[in-house]
């Protein structure tokens, strides 16, 4: 006599119901998993807000004085941008005229002539290389202020024989800016170069171009990136540069915006702290349009360096 099986089939092992997180689940709380990064990412918004709260608030403060301005403005007006171009003596329009004409010159300079150092330093072979790389390297680690001295007593000579490349010149002090910004540069930008195939340069040498077409016409467009990053830094660092410009420019139509905005400050911090306020965001005009211009190379640069290798 056959027995029937009346035992119900077991059923096949299914993907696995993925567990719904609690708050105190097996992954931790909520605020172990993700509410700490809040916190940090707040933290660090308000550290980064406050300072440009309070300068908007000091500019627009109708009294101008640091003891009467808070983060939130109490009333509004526009009187010391107004001062910045009607109070005698206080030569913002050349100001800026210099700060710009100077980080400009300065930014292109440095680009092409580092650009170029490093270009040689990574494709071509001669005698020394690795000598002046590593004497490049050892010029960075001396502060610039060690040369501040023979920098000034150079050009003192330089504008006796040329004057307008002497002091109160800016001229003068763009070149005295580019021997301090070439070393780092020139490793940052070889660092580059050496990631772009040289297979490119064979190829354009074999179909007769020379150096300088490699250089300008096959590298160049390939490496816009760093050239973008480089030139963003300059652009920074000399237009809000004092130590040395205050040396160099002594005279108040030849001065720089940092330079005389600091000045503003330098003697009556408390008076002037309004306008001063409002001469220190319109220069900060000039930077945010750097940033918004270069944006794309800057972020194209950070990903394409990021899987690199």
């Amino acid at each position: 006599m056959t027995t029937l099986n009346t035992s119900l089939p077991t059923p096949a092992a299914g993907p696995e119901t993925p567990r719904r997180r609690t708050g105190s689940g097996i992954h931790g709380s909520w605020w172990q998993r993700d509410g700490w990064r809040y916190l940090v990412a707040l933290l660090a918004l308000v550290f980064a807000v406050f300072p440009i709260l309070f300068i908007i608030s000091a500019a627009l403060n109708p009294i101008g004085t640091l003891q009467s301005t808070s983060v939130i403005p109490t009333a509004a007006s526009i009187e010391n941008f107004t001062k910045l171009f009607a109070t005698p003596g206080l030569e913002f329009g050349n100001w800026f005229i210099n700060s710009v004409v100077v980080a400009v010159s300065a930014t292109v300079a440095t680009v092409l002539i580092s650009g170029a150092a490093a270009f040689a330093f990574s494709r071509l072979r001669f005698r020394g290389r690795h000598q002046f790389l590593l004497g490049l390297l050892l010029l960075q680690m001396f502060p610039s202020l060690l040369a501040l001295i023979a920098l000034y007593l150079m050009f003192v000579q330089i504008g006796d024989i040329f004057p307008a490349l002497g002091l109160n010149s800016s001229w003068g002090l763009i070149l005295a800016y580019l021997g301090g910004v070439l070393g780092g540069n020139v490793w940052l930008l070889k660092g580059y170069y050496d990631t772009v195939p040289r297979e490119l340069d064979e190829a354009a040498r074999i179909d007769g171009a020379s150096h300088a077409q490699t250089f300008f016409l096959i590298v160049l467009p390939l490496v816009k990136p760093i050239l973008a990053t480089v030139a963003l830094l300059t652009f920074v660092g000399t237009y809000g540069e004092v130590l040395l410009s205050s040396v160099f420019l002594t005279a108040n139509e030849s001065k720089t915006l940092a330079v005389g905005l600091f000045g503003l400050i330098d003697g009556q911090r408390n008076t002037n702290f309004g306008v001063f306020s409002a001469g220190a965001l319109l220069a900060s005009l000039p930077v945010l349009a750097m940033y918004l211009g270069l944006q794309r190379y800057l972020v194209a640069g950070a990903t394409s360096g990021s899987v690199k290798g």
